[in-house]
C-alpha cells in the first residue's frame, strides 16, 4: 500500500509513536489536526458519535511533557485512536448508537481502553455503529448514517462502520471495533483496510457493552497488518476483571512478521465460494490465492461442510443472548426512562422508545427461541450445530495452517439497498460468522478493487491462539499483493 494514504500526516501508528518519542513530532499538534479532521471530514462521513477534544488535547500535551522530561510515553506515544461507541470510556458518553443509552457516561474505562492509554495512545473520538452492534451496514444507528469514504452513497459495513470509515479516510491510523459475527472484518473489507478479530478470550471484554457474550470480542482496524499487530499486542492478555479472558501468553506480534509463504500451508474451502457471490469478489480472491501459490505457499483443499448452517446458527445463538443481555435496559437502573403510571407501562414505553427496529426484531427472535416449548428445537439445536462447526475447523487445521476465504460476498452496497430485506443483510456475514461461532482468530486484508473502485477483502483464519502464525502469514500475503493504490476519494489531507 502507499505509505502516504492512512493516518494523520500520512503516517502509520508505529511511525507516529516513533516520531513523538524521538521529539520529531509534537503529540499536541497531531492531536489538534486529528480533531479538526474528525469535525470536518468525520462529520461528512458520519463516522463519529462524539469527538473528545478536551480530554484528547490534555492527554497529548501530557505526552509531550513526558517526552521533554526524558520519559518514554509508551509504544503508542501520541497516536490518535478512535473507539467504537460500545466500548466504555471513563467520563465520555458510550451510547451504543442507541437512544436508550444516549446520555450514558461510564465511570470507568474498558480494559482495552485502559491498556491503550497506558501505552501512550490518545483517544480522540467515539465512532458511529449499528445500534448495539446489530447490523452489517451501519444503517441502524439511532443518530446518523455512516458513509463509505470510497463512495458516500454506499455503506461502510457494520457494525463497526464508523471505526472503519475513520481509518480508511485517514482521520486516525487505527481504531477499536467489536466483533460478534464479522463486525470488524466485514467493514474492513468494504473500506479497504485491515481488520482483525482475535481468538475468543484473547482480549478482555470488560467494558464492552454486551450483545452476545459467547461471541463478542474487541478487535482492531488499522492501515496495515503491522499496525494491527502492534495494537492487538497491547490490548491482549488475561484480565482478572473478565472471567472469560484466557491466561495465554501474548507475544510481541510485530517482531514476528518477517518470513515468507513457503513454510505455510493454506486451506481453501469450496464452501466459501457460493452461488450468489459477486463474481468480481470471487475473481479477486481467487487471483490472490493463485499468487500465494505462485509465491510458494502450499494450497490444499479443505472441507467445512457445516458452513451452510452458519447463518441460522449464528442468528439463533446471538439473538438469544441479546434477548438476555438487553433485558437490563428497563428504565429503572440507568439509561432512558419514559414517564409512566405503572412499572409495566414504564418498561414497555422505555424499551419501545429506546430501541430501534432491528434491535427490537432481534430481541423478539431471541425471546422466542428461548421460550418454553422452543428452546430444544431452536437454541439447543443451534448450540449442537456450533459444535459441528468447531469440529469442521479442527479437521481443516489438521491439513492446513491458515484457511483462506473471501471476507464479504460483495463489495460495499448502496445505502438503503438491503434495509427492507433483513435476510439479505444477514447474509453479509456468511463468511465471517463461522470464526465467531468457533472462537477462532481471523483477519481481513485488502486484495484489490472491484469495478467502481470498491475494495475487496481476503480473509485469513487461524487456529485457536495462533495469532502469531496468523499475523506472520497475513504480513507475507500483504507484502506479496503489494501496493494497490487504495486511496479513497474522501481522505484526510
Amino acid at each position: 500500500m502507499e505509505s502516504d494514504v492512512f493516518g494523520p500526516a500520512g503516517l502509520r501508528a508505529r511511525e507516529i509513536a516513533s516520531a513523538v518519542r524521538g521529539g520529531r513530532l509534537r503529540a499536541a499538534d497531531l492531536c489538534r489536526r486529528t480533531i479538526d479532521a474528525a469535525r470536518g471530514l468525520g462529520e461528512a462521513l458520519g463516522a463519529f458519535n462524539s469527538v473528545l477534544a478536551d480530554s484528547a488535547m490534555a492527554c497529548a500535551q501530557e505526552i509531550d511533557r513526558r517526552v521533554v522530561s526524558g520519559e518514554d510515553p509508551g509504544p503508542l506515544a501520541g497516536v490518535p485512536l478512535a473507539i467504537k461507541d460500545n466500548i466504555c470510556t471513563r467520563g465520555s458518553r458510550t451510547t451504543c448508537s442507541s437512544r436508550i443509552l444516549e446520555d450514558f457516561v461510564p465511570p470507568y474505562d474498558a480494559t482495552a481502553v485502559t491498556r491503550l492509554r497506558a501505552a501512550g495512545g490518545v483517544i480522540v473520538a467515539k465512532t458511529n455503529m449499528d445500534e448495539f452492534a446489530m447490523g452489517s451496514s451501519n444503517e441502524n444507528s439511532a443518530f446518523r448514517l455512516c458513509r463509505n469514504p470510497w463512495d458516500i452513497e454506499r455503506v461502510p459495513g457494520g457494525s463497526s462502520g464508523g471505526s472503519a470509515a475513520a481509518v480508511a479516510s485517514g482521520i486516525v491510523p487505527a481504531a477499536l471495533g467489536s466483533e460478534t459475527g464479522g463486525s470488524v472484518r466485514q467493514p474492513a473489507s468494504l473500506c479497504g483496510i485491515v481488520g482483525v478479530k482475535p481468538t475468543y478470550g484473547r482480549v478482555s471484554r470488560y467494558g464492552l457493552v454486551a450483545f452476545a457474550s459467547s461471541l463478542d470480542q474487541i478487535g482492531v482496524l488499522a492501515a496495515d497488518v503491522a499496525d494491527a499487530a502492534l495494537i492487538l499486542s497491547i490490548i491482549a492478555g488475561h484480565d482478572p476483571l473478565d472471567s472469560t479472558s484466557a491466561p495465554e501468553p501474548v507475544e510481541p506480534y510485530v517482531s514476528l512478521l518477517s518470513g515468507d509463504l513457503r513454510s505455510v500451508t493454506f486451506g481453501l474451502p469450496d464452501e466459501y465460494f457460493v452461488s450468489g457471490m459477486d463474481p468480481e469478489v470471487e475473481r479477486l480472491v481467487k487471483g490472490a490465492v493463485e499468487r500465494i501459490g505462485g509465491a510458494g505457499g502450499r494450497i490444499v483443499p479443505v472441507s467445512l461442510p457445516h458452513t451452510r448452517f452458519a447463518i441460522p446458527t449464528y442468528y439463533l445463538i446471538a439473538t438469544a443472548e441479546a434477548s438476555s443481555n438487553l433485558a437490563r435496559y428497563d428504565g429503572v437502573r440507568y439509561g432512558l426512562r419514559e414517564p409512566s403510571r405503572t412499572l409495566e407501562e414504564m418498561y414497555r414505553r422505555t424499551r419501545s422508545a429506546g430501541f430501534g427496529a432491528e434491535v427490537r426484531r432481534r430481541i423478539m427472535l431471541g425471546t422466542y427461541v428461548l421460550s418454553a416449548g422452543y428452546y430444544d428445537a431452536y437454541y439447543l439445536k443451534a448450540q449442537k450445530v456450533r459444535t459441528l462447526l468447531r469440529r469442521d475447523f479442527e479437521e481443516a487445521f489438521r491439513k492446513s495452517d491458515i484457511i483462506l476465504t473471501p471476507t464479504s460476498p460483495t463489495p460495499a452496497f448502496r445505502l438503503g439497498e438491503k434495509t427492507e430485506a433483513p435476510l439479505e443483510m444477514y447474509l453479509s456475514d456468511i463468511f465471517t460468522a463461522t470464526a465467531n461461532l468457533a472462537g477462532l482468530p481471523a483477519i481481513s486484508i485488502p486484495c484489490g478493487l472491484a469495478s467502481g473502485r470498491l475494495p475487496v477483502g481476503l480473509q485469513l483464519i487461524g487456529d485457536h491462539f495462533q495469532e502469531p502464525a496468523l499475523f506472520k502469514a497475513a504480513a507475507a500475503v500483504e507484502a506479496l499483493l503489494g501496493p494497490t493504490g487504495m486511496r479513497p476519494p474522501l481522505a484526510a489531507t
